[in-house]
């Protein structure tokens, strides 16, 4: 474990995040909303922390192993939270406690959308503006944004991105070297995001809502300028844009990639993946729609239908936006929502949860358990698409999936343990660990309500969803540790 070389790169992806601090302080000059001193501060401070951390280890330069990647990955997602915290902390504009900073930024970074906040139209611009840009960062991963960066400190990036690429496949590139692989991610999003911020605004949103929002639609976290989310707008024009680039979001970007370079977009439609995600969206959609109408929510069919496709991709894409509450939905609907949030968006995405392509191999697997118990001696491999499926992935797939729902029990019995109700404490886990951000009972709104204690646990449920479970879970092994 070379914890030197650890050392180093958190210092130097703390300076850069730094950074980050300063269009904040751009746009509270622009509005003079007088809230630029906070993210000054913080952006010195922790321009400073990162220095300080970084200096005394700048000559270590050494490859990143395996081992320090996944280290490096999950210190850096936790210092994240604590230091997106900062200009929370300072802003005189809201009164948070250390608990509610924490949860906001951690919320923010993972792209979970849950927040404490309420009053949000009233907030100045600087701070709504500092929530969504976290998000976006969070989107596609700031480490991702530092591999691009660090072969030029002399600090090589594969294992970072091994580690922070979410889906059953680690290994896959886009291009022969780590380093364009991640240029081209961001150059992929920056663009999707540029497009969803000029659509937004010819829909009618004011310039400072259509930046803000497509930072929390490309990145399918789902923060707001307003308390009533998507709904404030009331504009046909404006849901369907967020339908699309919520969805755009939740496919793997890898397809879209290839869609670029490639100038077609057969490839969506060769991957078994997208096509799961899309039939899942659209049974979705229809079974909302049809309840809607059948229980006389909506008179009008068509309002039925335009407010389930939103919900319906919102919450599957884990974004967490809502035009109608839907907690107050009738029969088993919102429970069905909450349950799909536990499928998510495809690997390679910005979405939570645990990914389409699991749900699909699991299924498949289940299948040929039936084949085989009618033809005991048959050989039936698992396949996707034409292709058969190692055993070895099957078994990852299956142990995600045990480590994931017990990691889920678990932190569901603590949150009932420190007195939150049963419905709050399933839908709270569930919205926290697949990164939705939405959920029932006392936190169909937000999660102010939620005791110090549950918050901290949510926080928890946060991180171990943005990594996918097993990158902070292999921190309290003794293996990762044993030299």
């Amino acid at each position: 474990m070379n914890l030197l070389i650890v050392q180093r790169i958190l210092g130097l992806l703390l300076m850069l995040f730094s950074l980050t601090m300063l269009p904040p302080v751009g746009v509270s000059l622009y509005f003079q909303d007088g809230n630029w001193q906070p993210f000054a501060d913080a952006f010195l401070a922790l321009l400073a922390i990162g220095a300080l951390v970084w200096w005394p280890v700048r000559k270590r330069i050494r490859e990143l192993r395996v081992r320090d990647g996944f280290l490096v990955v999950a210190l850096f997602w936790a210092v994240l939270g604590v230091a997106g915290a900062v200009p929370l902390l300072l802003s005189r504009e809201v009164e948070m406690s250390v608990t509610d900073a924490v949860f906001e930024a951690v919320s923010g970074f993972t792209t979970t959308g849950a927040t404490v906040l309420t009053g949000l139209d009233d907030m100045p611009a600087s701070l709504l503006y500092y929530r969504n840009q976290i998000e976006w960062f969070g989107g596609i991963g700031i480490v991702v944004l530092a591999v691009a960066l660090l072969p030029m400190l002399g600090v090589g990036g594969m294992q970072l991105l091994r580690a922070e690429t979410p889906g059953p496949v680690k290994d896959t590139k886009l291009t022969p070297r780590i380093t364009e692989t991640a240029k081209v991610l961001w150059l992929i999003y920056v663009g999707l995001t540029a497009a969803c911020a000029a659509a937004f605004w010819l829909a009618g949103m004011t310039p400072f809502d259509a930046i803000t929002h497509s930072f929390s639609t490309v990145s399918t976290g789902g923060h707001s300028t307003h308390d009533a989310s998507i709904g404030y707008f009331n504009n046909i024009a404006i849901e369907l844009i967020a339908v699309i680039f919520m969805f755009v979001g939740g496919v793997n970007f890898s397809l879209h990639f290839l869609a670029w370079r490639q100038r077609n977009f057969i490839n969506y439609f060769r991957d078994p993946e997208f096509k799961a995600y899309v039939w899942l969206l659209v049974v979705s959609t229809v079974l909302y729609a049809t309840v809607l109408c059948l229980t006389k929510k909506f008179d009008d069919p068509g309002t039925a239908l335009r407010i389930s496709l939103f919900q319906a991709v919102s919450m599957q894409t884990s974004s967490g936006f809502v035009t109608d509450n839907f907690s107050h939905w009738p029969g088993a609907l919102p429970v069905l929502m909450m349950l799909s949030t536990f499928i998510g968006g495809c690997a390679g995405s910005t979405s939570g949860g645990m990914k389409v392509v699991r749900w699909l191999l699991m299924w498949k697997q289940g299948q040929r358990e039936v084949t085989q118990l009618v033809h005991p001696s048959a050989e039936v491999p698992v396949k996707l698409g034409r292709k058969a499926i190692d055993k070895r992935v099957i078994d990852a797939v299956w142990g995600f999936f045990a480590v994931y729902v017990a990691s889920y029990g678990a932190l569901m019995v603590l949150l009932i343990a420190v007195g939150e109700d049963q419905i709050t404490a399933f839908s709270a886990i569930a919205a926290c660990i697949n990164n939705t951000g939405t959920g029932l009972g006392e936190v169909a709104s937000n999660f102010k309500t939620l005791n110090d204690s549950g918050k901290w646990i949510c926080v928890l449920a946060m991180l171990l969803g943005r990594l996918e479970v097993f990158p902070l879970l292999v921190l309290i092994s003794p293996t990762f540790w044993r030299r």
